[in-house]
C-alpha cells in the first residue's frame, strides 16, 4: 500500500468521527431543549432518538426520559425509566428517581408501596427534602387512616351533603391537594354540622397541611 493511500484513509476517518460526535451533541442539545421548553411529547421522541440512533445510554438520559413521559401523562412508561435510574451509583440521581416513582405509585393509591419508594429515596440521599416531605406526609396520612378505621361508632350520621363533600375531598387527596381538601371540608362544616362525622379525617388533613407549610 502506498503512503498516499494510507494518508487518504486516515484523512477520511477523522472527519467521519467528528461528524458523528457533532450529530450526537446536537441530538443531546435538542433533547434537553425540548424538555426545557415543556414540549414533553417532543422530548420523549428526542430522547428515544438518542437511544435508537446513537445507542446512547446514561442514567441521566433515563431519568430525563422518565420525567418527559411523566409530564406527558404516561405514568407506566415513566415508572419504568425511573426504576432504571434508581440503580445508578449516582446516589443523588437515584434518590430523585425513587421519589418520582413514589409519586406515580401514590397517584395509583398504592400508598404503602409509595411510602417504601420515598424511604428508599431518603436512604440514597438523606438530604432530599422533597422525598422527606413526601415520606412524612404520607406516613402521617396512613397513621391517621388507621385511626379512622378504629374511630368511635357513635359518631353522627353524615347527611347526603356531607357525604358528597367528603367524596370531593377524597378526590383532592388522591391528587395530593391536601390544603384544598381541608378548606373544602371546613367550609362544608359551616353549612352542615354533620360534616363533623369526618372530624378524624379533617384532623389528619390539618396535620398534613402543617407539614406542607414548614
Amino acid at each position: 500500500m502506498s503512503w498516499s493511500k494510507v494518508f487518504m484513509a486516515v484523512f477520511l476517518l477523522i472527519p467521519a468521527s467528528w461528524t458523528r460526535v457533532s450529530k450526537l451533541n446536537f441530538a443531546i442539545d435538542t433533547a434537553a431543549g425540548s424538555y426545557a421548553e415543556a414540549k414533553y411529547d417532543e422530548s420523549v421522541k428526542n430522547h428515544l432518538f438518542l437511544i435508537e440512533e446513537f445507542q446512547y445510554s446514561s442514567a441521566e438520559l433515563d431519568y430525563n426520559l422518565g420525567l418527559s413521559y411523566h409530564h406527558s401523562e404516561k405514568p407506566d412508561e415513566a415508572a419504568g425509566y425511573y426504576d432504571k435510574t434508581s440503580v445508578t451509583p449516582n446516589k443523588l440521581l437515584a434518590s430523585f428517581a425513587y421519589n418520582q416513582g413514589g409519586v406515580i405509585i401514590g397517584d395509583k393509591q398504592e400508598y404503602e408501596a409509595a411510602l417504601s419508594k420515598f424511604q428508599s429515596a431518603l436512604i440514597q440521599d438523606p438530604l432530599n427534602e422533597v422525598a422527606r416531605y413526601n415520606y412524612e406526609m404520607l406516613a402521617r396520612w396512613l397513621q391517621r387512616d388507621e385511626e379512622r378505621k378504629n374511630q368511635d361508632p357513635n359518631t353522627p350520621e353524615p347527611s347526603e351533603f356531607a357525604k358528597r363533600k367528603k367524596a370531593e375531598a377524597d378526590r383532592l387527596v388522591e391528587q395530593f391537594r391536601f390544603a384544598d381538601a381541608l378548606n373544602l371540608l371546613n367550609e362544608a362544616l359551616q353549612q352542615d354540622e354533620t360534616v363533623a362525622a369526618y372530624q378524624e379525617f379533617i384532623t389528619s388533613l390539618q396535620e398534613v397541611v402543617k407539614i406542607d407549610e414548614k
